[in-house]
């Protein structure tokens, strides 16, 4: 009777699974703050993809750990930088059967953290990060990427990539915009997952917590460039924002499960204080109520194969 009367669903399809890859690395490695990830090698990698795409994900959203970072961040444009390859590789494991997603940020390649390169007085530039945006799009594109998805904050970032990638031919190739990206404490974790960098913090980029008609405000900026998905990140202390912007809206909402909620949830289980699978599932069915089309999370793989049951 649950079952039959159930107003808000919870499918392998709406499901996007984050992934690392590591740059020469041999053999997976463990990320401490996030039990059960990890930071893949290439081959690792190939084959967790082909298992995303049999579980029938929605997705996979790769992001980039080099072995090497500069003040630009020139590994993100490099078409044989690590994330890059690891499009190609993921791209020639799955084809068109899975959506292979990729970050759009420079925070994994610069050597000071940030999202963006930074001026002379360590200022984050926006305009000058607006230009390898682009090239970082076209790059992207041409490595195969069904969407990608600029992630650093950065004001007009949808429209220069937009018009890149429209000038170099990739007229199909979709924008999954991190429209509203809050300034959260929730971040910690994937801090090591990308081996951050960071210097400082990103106030002065990222939204303020306490902002949600700032969150609309984004979202219409967004939109009017070009974005073909919008999405709030972390999901959990942003269920009043996910469910403003899904209402707001006409375009597919997402919703990015972060690191830090997922670690909560793992720590509070290891301790014998909560039942797991239900949290978990319980955690997700909460972010689809509120709006989300489509969500990001760690377990997607994991909570695919517990709906498969």
């Amino acid at each position: 009777m649950r079952r039959l009367v159930s107003e808000t669903t919870l499918e392998p399809r709406q499901l996007i699974l984050p992934m690392f890859i590591r740059e020469g690395a041999r053999e997976p490695i463990a990320i401490s703050t996030m039990p059960g990830v990890y930071q893949h090698t290439r081959d690792t990698a190939r084959k967790a993809i082909a298992e995303a795409a049999q579980l029938g994900l929605g997705g996979v959203m790769l992001f980039g750990v080099p072995s090497s970072k500069d003040e630009v961040g020139s590994g993100a444009v490099d078409p044989d930088g690590i994330l890059n390859v690891a499009i190609r590789d993921a791209v020639s494991e799955v084809g068109d059967d899975l959506l292979v997603m990729s970050d759009l940020c420079l925070d994994e390649f610069t050597s000071h953290g940030h999202c963006g390169v930074l001026d002379s007085a360590g200022r984050v530039d926006n305009d000058a990060t607006l230009k390898i945006y682009a090239e970082m799009g076209v790059a992207q594109a041409s490595a195969g990427a069904h969407v990608v998805g600029p992630s650093g904050m950065m004001d007009g970032q949808v429209g220069v990539i937009r018009t890149a990638l429209d000038a170099a031919g990739h007229l199909d190739t979709v924008i999954l915009a991190y429209a509203a990206k809050y300034a959260s404490a929730f971040f910690g974790p994937f801090r090591e997952a990308v081996d951050s960098s960071l210097q400082g913090d990103r106030k002065t980029y990222q939204q303020d917590p306490a902002n949600a008609r700032e969150a609309l405000r984004e979202v219409d900026l967004d939109v009017a460039e070009g974005a073909d998905i919008v999405m709030v990140k972390p999901a959990l202390a942003y269920l009043d924002i996910i469910r403003q912007v899904r209402d707001h809206v006409d375009v597919p909402v997402a919703a990015y499960n972060i690191s830090g909620e997922y670690a909560m949830v793992e720590a509070a289980a290891a301790n014998g204080w909560i039942d797991r699978e239900r949290a978990i599932m319980e955690t997700l069915t909460s972010i689809r109520r509120a709006g989300a089309d489509t969500i990001l999370t760690y377990w997607a793989a994991e909570v695919a194969q517990l709906l498969h049951r």
